[in-house]
């Protein structure tokens, strides 16, 4: 679609729009602020950069062996550059711990350090990206029983203390060098196979751990501690430590920000019924947006039902400025680069219709009992013509509009990808 096909498509959409009382450019003004956080581990499928990194562990797996995945930091980066080709605004990148910038040298996870991203912060600057970060609690050996800051073993747990405070400093200064505050994620995945009489004592294990290292205060300017549950993982299915209950009881009494991620309840559980109720007790939330499909799958983020309530939530509870929005899932069965794309474009559709909504219109049939006006008109915007509006915000970033970018993937994977062995 030429430009010229573009923007007179998206004036008519003004118009259209404009007649049930919604403005379209304020609308796209809002979409170009609100960033998304991408995922570093779509690219590599969860491997990360330790010398002596294992086999993926914590309850996690990632499903398919198409050839291309990244496997160094240049090449993830390369990647990286790429999608962000691809995508109008600017955005965040989400990095786990385990994908410092070691070298051929052995680092465990208790002796990282800000030097070994200290790359990570000079190439993030480079590129116009910020960071993220989150502590990595599986995949090693001192994760091998399922249990890390819950563990018994003082010794195991001391070790993943010393990690989490680790982390917690890695990005502080991450945001204090970048001026905006990293948002670092804690999920643990213990828990048991089968049935525990211990539930009580391995929570309160938790607890002392998490108490222990929040204990010291870092500046908010810099650092975002996020606290994430889940329901179960692979191998872990009876009994998880950081259930629901447990980390929205703990961020409500330690006025935390609490992860809300969508593959981590129960399968017919939704989160985008749960964001009014956090955000009345809770500073702010994040979400890590996933598909999940019968179970906690990772499949590619696409613009589904869940996806749109969720952004509407969002927008309906005046929360765009208190709720983080990243994303987490792993398909290593198709192109990974895809992936980013598909995903991150779907959360922005979503995004965008939330935006497009005539709320106020909306809340007074609502207020007056005029349920049937109300439910005619979210019936209508349906058919309403977000997806020009949404071609237009591409194009006006730059951007390859409708589903050009599928071409040009395919070109990145026959130079790039493709030569990877």
């Amino acid at each position: 679609m030429s430009n010229e096909q573009i923007n007179k498509a998206y004036e008519l959409a003004v118009a259209q729009y404009a007649a049930i009382g919604v403005d379209v450019n304020k609308a796209v003004e809002q979409l170009d602020k609100l960033p998304i956080s991408l995922h570093c581990w779509q690219a590599d499928d969860v491997k990360g950069f330790e010398v002596s990194s294992g086999d993926l562990t914590g309850g996690i797996q990632a499903t398919g062996n198409y050839p291309g995945s990244s496997r160094t930091i240049e090449e993830l980066r390369t990647d990286i550059e790429k999608v962000l080709t691809l995508l109008p605004g600017k955005h965040r990148l989400n990095l786990h711990a385990i994908y410092g910038d070691f070298g051929s040298e052995f680092v465990d996870r208790d002796q990282i350090e800000p030097k070994h991203f200290q790359s990570w912060i000079d190439w993030a600057n480079k590129v116009g990206v910020k960071l993220d970060f989150n502590s990595t609690f599986f995949s090693h050996p001192k994760s091998e029983s399922g249990l890390t800051l819950s563990n018994p073993d003082k010794d195991i747990q001391s070790f993943w203390m010393e990690h989490l405070r680790r982390c917690r400093h890695i990005a502080a200064e991450i945001g204090r060098q970048q001026g905006s505050a990293c948002i670092h994620n804690i999920w643990v995945p213990d828990g048991s196979k089968d049935r525990t009489v211990n539930r009580l004592a391995y929570r309160a294990n938790l607890k002392y751990a998490l108490d222990t290292v929040l204990a010291e205060k870092i500046d908010t300017k810099y650092l975002v501690d996020c606290i994430e549950s889940k329901l179960f993982g692979i191998g872990l299915e009876s009994y998880t430590v950081g259930s629901h209950e447990f980390y929205l009881a703990y961020g409500a009494k330690n006025n935390m920000v609490v992860t809300l991620d969508a593959g981590h309840f129960h399968p017919t559980e939704v989160i985008s019924d749960k964001i009014s109720s956090l955000l009345l007790f809770l500073p702010e939330i994040m979400l890590h947006v996933s598909r999940p499909v019968r179970w906690d799958s990772d499949h590619v983020v696409i613009l589904d039902d869940e996806l749109l309530h969720l952004t509407q939530e969002i927008v309906r509870a005046n929360a765009l400025d208190r709720v983080h929005i990243g994303l987490d899932y792993f398909d290593a069965s198709i192109n990974r680069i895809g992936a980013y794309v598909i995903g991150v474009r779907a959360t922005q559709k979503a995004l965008l219709q939330a935006l497009l909504e005539p709320i106020d219109q909306l809340r007074t049939f609502e207020a007056n009992g005029q349920n049937f006006e109300r439910l005619a008109l979210l019936e209508e915007l349906k058919s309403m013509p977000w997806a020009a509006v949404y071609d237009y915000y591409c194009s006006k970033n730059g951007v390859t509009a409708g589903n050009a970018y599928i071409a040009e993937i395919q070109q990145y994977e026959k130079d790039t990808t493709s030569k990877r062995v």
